[in-house]
C-alpha cells in the first residue's frame, strides 16, 4: 500500500517544522502578573477529543498520543498545510524521551523504527496489529527540552486506474513489447502503422490491426493481429513461430528462441 498525504508529508513537515514550528505554537511563558499565553489549550487530557474528520483509527491514536507525552493542544502551523485531521501538541519534554514513550503505546502496531532527520522523527502507525497504516507520529525538536507533537492521519492513495486496452488487443491472450524482444528479434518501425521484424534469415513485416504479415515466401496468417500504445509495437506471442522462432514456456514466464539467440521474457496478458 502507498501513503498520500498534502504532498510528500514527511519531507513537508520536517522543511516546515524546523523553519517555523517554534515560532507559531511554542506556548509563550506567562509574566507572573500579567494574562496566561493565549496560544495552547487547555492540558490534554488521555481521552482529549480530535478533529471530527479524523478517522477513527487515527483519533483513537491521537487521543493515546496526547495521553502519553501528556501534551497540550495547540494550533497547527498554517505553514504546514496540513489536513483538518492534523492534531499538534506542545510537550515540555526533549524529543529523545518521548521517542520511546509514544512507540511503546502501540506494541506491534507500527510500521518499523522511528526515522529520525534533523531535528524531526516520524513514526507510522497501523490501525492494528498487522494491519494498514492510520497516522503518522511526527516529533519535531523546538528547543531542548520541548517538542511539537503532530499526528496525521494516514490515507491509502487510491488505486491506479487501470491502462486501457489497446486497441485490437484481444483479452486473455498473451503479448510481448517489442522492447522485451532485444537481442533476438529486431524490430523496425516503418510508419503507417508497419513494422519490419527480423531473425536470422527471416523477415516478416506486419501491420497494426491485421492479421495478415508478410514473409518473404508469402503471406501469413497471424493468431491475433499486432496493436500499439502509441510508441511501442505490442506483438501476440503466438506470431513469433511465423519468423521460426519457439515459445517455451517456463515456471515465471516464456522462453522465445529464435535461431541461436534466446531471451526469457513475461508476457503481458490483458
Amino acid at each position: 500500500m502507498s501513503l498520500t498525504f498534502k504532498g510528500s508529508l514527511f519531507a513537508v513537515l520536517t522543511a516546515g517544522l524546523l523553519a517555523s514550528a517554534t515560532a507559531q505554537t511554542a506556548p509563550a511563558t506567562p509574566p507572573a502578573t500579567g494574562t496566561p499565553a493565549a496560544t495552547p489549550a487547555k492540558p490534554a487530557a488521555p481521552a482529549a477529543p480530535v478533529s471530527a474528520a479524523t478517522s477513527k483509527a487515527a483519533s483513537e491514536i491521537a487521543v493515546t498520543v496526547s495521553g502519553a507525552v501528556k501534551g497540550q493542544i495547540v494550533r497547527c502551523p498554517a505553514s504546514l498545510k496540513l489536513s483538518a485531521q492534523a492534531v499538534c501538541l506542545y510537550v515540555k519534554s526533549e524529543q529523545a524521551l518521548l521517542r520511546p514513550i509514544v512507540k511503546a503505546k502501540f506494541p506491534g502496531r507500527v510500521a518499523g523504527d522511528w526515522k529520525v532527520m534533523g531535528k524531526a522523527a516520524s513514526l507510522v502507525v497501523n490501525d492494528r496489529a498487522g494491519g494498514t497504516p492510520a497516522a503518522l507520529v511526527l516529533l519535531n525538536s523546538m528547543t531542548a527540552t520541548e517538542t511539537l507533537v503532530v499526528v496525521e492521519a494516514v490515507k491509502a492513495s487510491p488505486a491506479a486506474a487501470k491502462p486501457a486496452t489497446p486497441a485490437g488487443v484481444v483479452k486473455g491472450y498473451a503479448y510481448v513489447l517489442d522492447t522485451d524482444l532485444t537481442g533476438v528479434v529486431t524490430v523496425t518501425a516503418l510508419g503507417g502503422g508497419k513494422y519490419r521484424l527480423a531473425a536470422g534469415s527471416e523477415t516478416l513485416t506486419v501491420t497494426v490491426g491485421s492479421k495478415t504479415a508478410q514473409l518473404a515466401s508469402g503471406a501469413v496468417e497471424l493468431p491475433q493481429v499486432p496493436a500499439t500504445d502509441g510508441k511501442r509495437l505490442i506483438f501476440p506471442l503466438a506470431g513469433l513461430r511465423a519468423l521460426g522462432c519457439t515459445v517455451t514456456p517456463t515456471d515465471t514466464a516464456v522462453t522465445v528462441g529464435c535461431g541461436a539467440q534466446s531471451v526469457g521474457l513475461k508476457p503481458i496478458v490483458f
